[in-house]
């Protein structure tokens, strides 16, 4: 009995917050450690699945580098990273599609379906979703910032909001591939981040989930006790500054304040490696990340 009545406390202190997202769009970037375990893979699915029934319109933006890096490997091709960004020649980039587009979007697509979920795989070349330009790679040298052509790696110039709120419309989950389509008709490869922060600030989306590989941002990571809730923007930018915030969450919290910046009302990041991450965020009253906010 005590057990029943634990489940339907949980249910109803979650009612505050169910009323408070219905209707609303949340965009979710997934990458790290969730895509890796087959358990948290389920789970995740799970929580979307979740989200799109009682009436949240959930978009998945996916990353998938250690599977490129796992199939280069296997073709007897070396990755390679300047300043972070894979360099991506003609053959990389056709394989970065062939396993972003035909592996990871269509799996992630089969699980939601399979979950009862109405989810639809897209990339950047549908509908010209995501128009891109190249990306230039900084490289810092001696107090300079050198400018490194690195292939095909390519900047958000534009997302079509209205495809995809024409299928959120009709009750469909898009999952985007992070391939973006250039003027001359080229394709980009693309920082699943920067391209989740751009989905979340055209759709003028409730918030941006990002899924990491961490608990989230501490003052002192050494110290558990200064683990930081939450932050406005100037905060976060004044932590970047004086490196409290630093290395691969730099690019997070960046993307995380273009979200903000281009129409996103708030943004999480949160531990991917936690089973039902998403719905401990969304519908307790702590959640389990940092939130970041205008």
């Amino acid at each position: 009995m005590q057990m029943h009545k634990a489940t339907a406390n949980i249910l109803v202190d979650a009612l505050p917050y169910i009323r408070k997202f219905y209707g609303k769009t949340m965009v979710i970037k997934y990458g790290g450690n969730a895509m890796l375990s087959d358990e948290l893979k389920t789970k995740v699915v799970q929580d979307i699945t979740l989200m799109k029934y009682i009436g949240i319109h959930p978009v998945i933006v996916h990353g998938g580098g250690p599977d490129i890096t796992g199939f280069l490997e296997r073709v007897g091709k070396k990755a390679e990273f300047v300043s972070g960004l894979r360099v991506t020649d003609q053959e990389t980039m056709e394989i970065v599609e062939m396993v972003l587009i035909g592996k990871v979007n269509s799996e992630i697509v089969n699980r939601l379906n399979q979950c009862g979920g109405q989810a639809i795989g897209l990339s950047g070349k549908d509908a010209g979703l995501i128009r891109a330009t190249k990306k230039l790679a900084e490289i810092h040298k001696d107090g300079r910032v050198e400018k490194a052509d690195i292939g095909y790696v390519g900047e958000v110039k534009e997302i079509n909001a209205q495809a995809l709120n024409d299928l959120l419309e009709k009750g469909y989950i898009p999952v985007v591939a992070p391939v973006g389509v250039g003027d001359e008709g080229e394709s980009y490869n693309i920082n699943a981040d920067y391209v989740a922060a751009e989905v979340a600030g055209a759709l003028r989306a409730e918030k941006l989930l990002l899924l990491t590989d961490v608990e989230g941002i501490y003052k002192d990571y050494e110290d558990k006790s200064s683990f930081l809730s939450s932050l406005t923007e100037t905060e976060a930018l004044a932590y970047i500054d004086d490196g409290t915030i630093s290395g691969g969450m730099i690019p997070k919290v960046e993307a995380c304040l273009t979200a903000l910046t281009k129409g996103a009302k708030k943004t999480s990041i949160i531990d991917g490696r936690l089973p039902h991450s998403l719905l401990l965020e969304l519908f307790t009253s702590q959640g389990i990340g940092t939130e970041i906010v205008r």
